[in-house]
């Protein structure tokens, strides 16, 4: 129990600290939300007067003459009744519903995409790492080379060659503009072509990274002593690799899958700009372009809770597969 309340202590005092930052970190940016907002309206024929301005002040929470120590109580005030502000790129939208919109598909693509690249690169990283010396091991250097090329330039070979090219997948989009969005088969499929090559390209780029990882990890396994006694008893070589090598081996994979999971609500910002996909990556960067604090800061935050979620899921999770985590306690 002391262990656990620990963590939950530990992981409470992280949010705040994060919370902290993502209110002060925008407000330090060059560039003001008002005006941005007032310049679309110049570039529509407005003559907005300093009243339209203050107005905007208000509702935006920005240069409001209240004090940075005000504005930050009201910020976590807000926070507490579920109120992230109002966008500015995507005006007058709520930062809720615009993180709404684009968060499910950033976490069926990245979240999806993830998941296999971790199955994937674990299950041929045990062989490999099980059976070395064989042609399994031809993997690692070709799996390294993909994972070290730069993730940019991957997505867009693959836009190239598989989209333009060949015409195997669409360019852009995550479904048929002609389709109206909802849960229908015609739909769900156009999402899921829409989807392929984005995943793929995620999925290339870093399958090579948990090969190499669990394969490391069996081949200083496999010379434990519980590994050497289950072959000494004469266990079948597949359940001493299955439940006794990879079992241990796995553990370190583990706790970087669940870190990955909290980056997942973060999206490819690459992938999805190179790709038009309409997740959370996209939205980050419009806001940045726009100076929209507070969708800003309503995205680093989904992107902070999932995160310090994922840890403690693994802190949990550790206590629970090895039971030296708690020895101290």
């Amino acid at each position: 129990m002391r262990y656990h309340l620990r963590k939950f202590a530990f992981y409470l005092v992280a949010l705040w600290a994060a919370l902290t930052l993502n209110f002060f970190i925008p407000r330090l940016m060059p560039g003001n939300p008002v005006d941005v907002l007032l310049a679309k309206i110049a570039q529509r024929g407005g003559a907005p007067d300093p009243a339209v301005r203050r107005a905007y002040e208000l509702l935006l929470g920005s240069h409001s003459g209240e004090s940075l120590w005000s504005q930050y109580l009201a910020y976590l005030g807000k926070l507490a009744d579920g109120d992230l502000g109002i966008s500015v790129s995507v005006f007058p939208a709520k930062v809720s519903d615009v993180i709404g919109d684009a968060l499910p598909w950033t976490l069926v693509l990245v979240g999806v995409a993830t998941l296999v690249s971790f199955l994937l690169g674990t299950a041929l990283g045990m062989l490999a790492g099980w059976k070395r010396g064989t042609w399994l091991d031809s993997l690692v250097p070709a799996t390294t080379v993909l994972a070290a090329v730069p993730y940019f330039w991957l997505a867009l070979i693959f836009a190239a060659v598989f989209a333009s090219a060949l015409g195997w997948f669409p360019l852009n989009g995550g479904y048929d503009v002609v389709l109206d969005p909802g849960w229908t088969a015609e739909f769900l499929g156009s999402a899921a072509y829409h989807a392929a090559l984005p995943a793929l390209t995620i999925v290339v780029s870093s399958a090579g990274g948990w090969l190499l990882g669990m394969r490391n990890m069996m081949v200083s396994v496999a010379s434990e002593d519980y590994v050497l006694a289950a072959r000494a008893k004469g266990l079948r070589d597949t359940r001493v690799m299955v439940r006794y090598a990879a079992r241990n081996a796995v553990l370190p994979s583990v706790a970087g899958f669940a870190i990955s999971l909290g980056f997942v609500v973060s999206g490819s910002i690459v992938t999805e700009q190179v790709f038009s996909y309409p997740g959370i990556g996209s939205k980050l960067l419009q806001a940045v372009q726009n100076s929209d604090y507070a969708l800003m800061q309503g995205i680093f935050l989904v992107i902070t809770v999932a995160v310090l979620g994922a840890n403690l899921a693994v802190d949990l999770l550790y206590g629970v597969l090895d039971a030296r985590t708690r020895a101290r306690t």
